[in-house]
């Protein structure tokens, strides 16, 4: 089968590769990753605060977020809790370049339209063959509409355009009250692709000593389920290129992924759990799936899911989310009282 794809205007020769992790962070472990077969190598995010606190102190920074409490400074971590700082993080991009021969996508974190977004040229710079734009903001604004949380990611997106030259993927939470339009936005302003999804993290609450608890779980294959409806919505409906990240464990996994209209997929929890020969496994489990199953190339499996192949995906949608409610039956489920 032929696996070669294209992401980003990249020529890929296969859609596998690591998605933003700490896993970069040690060039023994991207060594192994590009000797596993890694298509691309995605570096983990650089944070919007992390570039603010080394170009103008951290009480500038906080100053952005702390005019409803003065507590507001507790709520970041303090500078070393990062692997990277902003100039190693530089450092650690152009080492990774010089060491591997497959693409290097930068990723950097953030939520305001700001002068950190300047960094993106020196990224470029340092010889990332594209930049991953990761938009994790949470509304608690109670005055602040859908509208202007848009906005707010339009608005980074057209600075970005203007300050690279090279590919821009933007990689979304789900939450969005129509993600079809947030997409088509996007790819009108000329992004190059889009990363479905960054995780949702939620913390637990500490009744004990009043305190959030944060958790970080590893994703599982029940988490593929939102991705891949929402690549089957919009694959083949965009200019841009589109990449699915979180919840692809097994090979089969990404087989759903690809037939859903994925030109790439990233790889985090799976990497982290079993390691760079993980990637291998999956690479050549997909390949065997897609041989027996008479596929001669990606292009023939991409988005053969996808509902532009269906002529109301509206009422497709609809009519599967009430086939779902009347599909559970007492009989098949342990009685109630046992």
């Amino acid at each position: 089968m032929n696996l070669s794809t294209r992401y980003l205007g990249l020529d890929l020769r296969h859609p596998f590769m690591p998605g933003a992790s700490p896993l970069v962070d040690d060039m023994d472990t991207v060594r192994r990753l590009e000797d596993a077969g890694a298509a691309a190598i995605v570096m983990h995010s650089l944070f919007e605060e992390q570039i603010e606190h080394e170009r103008e102190g951290l009480a500038h920074h906080l100053g952005a977020h702390s005019h409803s409490s003065p507590e507001a400074a507790s709520y970041f971590p303090e500078p070393a809790a990062f692997a990277l700082g902003p100039d190693r993080y530089l450092q650690q991009l152009s080492r990774i370049t010089e060491q591997v021969a497959v693409p290097v996508i930068a990723s950097l974190n953030g939520t305001t339209p700001e002068g950190w977004l300047a960094y993106a040229r020196l990224i470029e710079q340092a010889g990332a063959a594209a930049l991953e734009l990761n938009f994790y903001h949470v509304a608690t604004d109670l005055l602040e509409d859908g509208a202007a949380v848009e906005r707010r990611l339009i608005d980074i997106v057209a600075v970005l355009k203007e300050t690279i030259k090279i590919p821009l993927a933007v990689k979304l939470s789900p939450f969005y009250s129509s993600l079809p339009n947030v997409a088509v936005q996007l790819d009108r302003l000329g992004a190059d692709g889009l990363v479905l999804f960054n995780r949702f993290y939620q913390p637990d609450i500490d009744p004990e000593t009043l305190e959030t608890v944060p958790l970080l779980r590893l994703s599982t294959s029940a988490e593929l389920h939102l991705r891949l409806r929402a690549l089957a919505i919009l694959s083949g409906r965009l200019n841009m290129s589109l990449a699915l990240s979180g919840g692809v464990h097994e090979p089969i996994d990404a087989v759903k992924a690809v037939m859903a209209g994925a030109d790439a997929v990233q790889l985090v929890s799976l990497l982290l759990r079993h390691g760079p020969p993980a990637l291998e496994r999956l690479v050549r489990g997909f390949t065997e799936w897609a041989d027996e199953h008479e596929y001669d190339s990606i292009t023939q499996m991409r988005g053969s899911m996808s509902l532009s192949r269906c002529p109301d995906p509206e009422a497709f949608e609809r009519g599967n989310y009430m086939k779902i409610l009347q599909s559970w039956r007492r009989a098949e489920h342990t009685p109630v009282g046992r």
